[in-house]
């Protein structure tokens, strides 16, 4: 089951690629795989699934050691300051980073381990009360500071759109990211890309990508309900 959903979720991922002139391989399928039993994310390996994304640091300390040591591991929840330690050196992309205070826990624990951390700044477009990240208006000069963090490197902006019925309802909220991050991409910043936008989750993951996203965000399309 978990195969033929994600061959459905890939095929979508191509058809919105097409529709938006777009290659299929410009966009990277995380398959969110938060709770979700370790058997269940082989089964999704087996479909050629290596992108797999947690909320927990725990999930990630856990699930990491029991599969395939070629998996990609991406943070996407909010990482609280005294988890940082365990997840830097273990996810490839920290897609969840909302303040400057966790931006500079990430850079303390780097600097300890003599590594370097790639994430992203998350950016709540919608200003939603319950969600994280910095406003658009604040992004610039969060940038500004990080940029000069030897360890850590901006590689993009991550957003969680609000949850609606109707996908095209994120459609102004996906493209005011993507506007975004082509300004900041043009100021040619140092240590600083744009080259990943990590939007679009289940339900409107289709309409991030005809919108820009180069990563989007999927669990239950592949999974089911959790």
């Amino acid at each position: 089951m978990v195969k033929e959903q994600l061959r459905e979720v890939q095929k979508n991922i191509e058809q919105a690629c097409i529709r938006a002139g777009r290659k299929p391989e410009e966009v990277t399928l995380i398959a969110v795989s938060k709770t979700k039993p370790v058997p269940m994310l082989e089964e999704a390996y087996e479909g050629g699934a290596r992108d797999f994304g947690e909320n927990k640091v725990q999930e990630i300390v856990a699930k990491k050691p029991q599969l395939p040591e070629d998996i990609r591991w991406h943070m996407i929840g909010h990482l609280q300051r005294n988890k940082v330690h365990q997840v830097v050196g273990k996810a490839v992309l920290i897609h969840s980073v909302d303040s400057l205070r966790l931006a500079e826990q990430i850079e303390t624990e780097a600097a300890k381990k003599d590594t370097d951390v790639d994430i992203l700044l998350e950016v709540n477009v919608a200003r939603e009360e319950s969600k994280y990240g910095f406003f658009l208006e604040e992004v610039e000069d969060a940038i500004m500071t990080i940029k000069d963090f030897p360890h850590v490197h901006i590689k993009g902006l991550m957003t969680i759109a609000p949850f609606v019925e109707n996908p095209e309802e994120n459609r102004e909220v996906f493209k005011k990211l993507y506007e975004f991050a082509v300004d900041i991409g043009k100021k040619n910043i140092d240590n600083v890309t744009m080259a990943v936008l990590s939007m679009g989750m289940t339900g409107d993951y289709e309409v991030a990508i005809e919108e820009g996203a180069t990563m989007v965000r999927v669990g239950t399309g592949i999974f089911g309900a959790r």
